[in-house]
Order: structure tokens, then C-alpha cells, then sequence
């Protein structure tokens, strides 16, 4: 990504809120990894979404997170919802060329 597009760059988000976190690209060719690292636990993989409409996501968040892409403003987005208070943590993105 090139920049995180809402500010602050964090948001804390209520347990049961929706939200969404997203992220201007540079690449015109590519795919976008989220993952996330829990407090004292190893990283997860959440799922991915590629230039072409591609998606993934992993089992565990399969019901809580949906990726979207706005190809004409060079955006993608992270969409969360029913997050429990276990979900808190930090999310991270990796996007890798095509």
C-alpha cells in the first residue's frame, strides 16, 4: 500500500461494530495480504484480494471479514464486522506485484 486512506492511522473499534480500513495502491497489478498478530500469539493470515477481483479468506474470520476493491480510485479495502473482543489487535497488509 501506499498509504492508509482514513485518519488516524488506528481506529479502536467496539466489540459488535462494523468498520472498514482502507488503503490506496500504487501497483495497477497486484495482491494484498492481511494478517494479524494477537498479543503473545503467532501471526494469522486473514486472506488476500488480487487486482483481477481474486479473494480468500481464512476459516477462522471467514464470517467477520470481506475484502473490496474501487479500481477507478486505486483502493482497497478491509470490511470487519461482529468482532469479539478476542479479535482486538493489530492488523497489517503486505501487498506483493503480480
Amino acid at each position: 500500500c501506499v498509504e492508509l486512506t482514513q485518519q488516524p492511522p488506528f481506529m479502536v473499534v467496539k466489540p459488535q461494530e462494523s468498520f472498514s480500513i482502507s488503503c490506496r495502491i500504487s501497483e495497477s497489478s497486484y495482491c494484498i495480504n492481511w494478517i494479524r498478530q494477537p498479543t503473545e500469539k503467532a501471526m494469522e493470515w486473514l486472506g488476500y484480494l488480487c487486482s483481477g477481483g481474486s479473494t480468500g479468506t481464512t476459516y477462522s474470520v471467514k464470517k467477520k471479514i470481506s475484502f473490496t476493491q474501487d479500481t477507478s480510485k486505486n483502493t482497497v479495502f478491509l470490511q470487519g464486522k461482529n468482532f469479539e473482543t478476542e479479535d482486538s489487535t493489530v492488523y497489517y497488509h503486505r501487498s506483493v506485484q503480480k
